[in-house]
């Protein structure tokens, strides 16, 4: 969890840092994410264009390979943790429309929760 915290802060310093020193003044539409160079510059950036920015943010930050889908699995397991589990806060934190997806496609069991290993152990007939 340290870690995790961490990298969020992490991320909010370079966030920071592109906002107020690469973010082009003249950027009329409003997005966060807009392209820095070429024709383009100023528009909002592709997909594959945020894959890349994640990338060199994780590499400046040492955090190796980083894309969206590991951010947002990150920070849902940090809220969820941090929530004692409630997929509604997850969700609202995040953005989701569904506390289904949080649960489904985020959220896993604490595996060194000791509910979580004495539920294994039900499970299992082992209690």
């Amino acid at each position: 969890m340290k870690q995790q915290v961490k990298t969020y802060v992490d991320l909010e310093t370079v966030g920071k840092e592109y906002l107020t020193t690469e973010y082009p003044a003249d950027a009329a539409h409003g997005m966060l994410l807009v392209q820095l160079k070429g024709p383009q510059r100023g528009e909002p950036l592709s997909t594959a264009g945020v894959r890349q920015m994640m990338g060199r943010a994780g590499r400046r930050l040492g955090l190796g390979r980083t894309n969206p889908h590991a951010m947002r699995h990150g920070f849902a397991n940090a809220v969820l943790d941090a929530s004692n589990g409630n997929i509604v806060f997850a969700r609202d934190a995040g953005g989701w429309a569904s506390a289904t997806t949080v649960e489904e496609t985020y959220g896993h069991a604490d595996l060194h929760d000791p509910a979580f290993m004495t539920a294994l152990d039900r499970v299992w007939g082992e209690s």
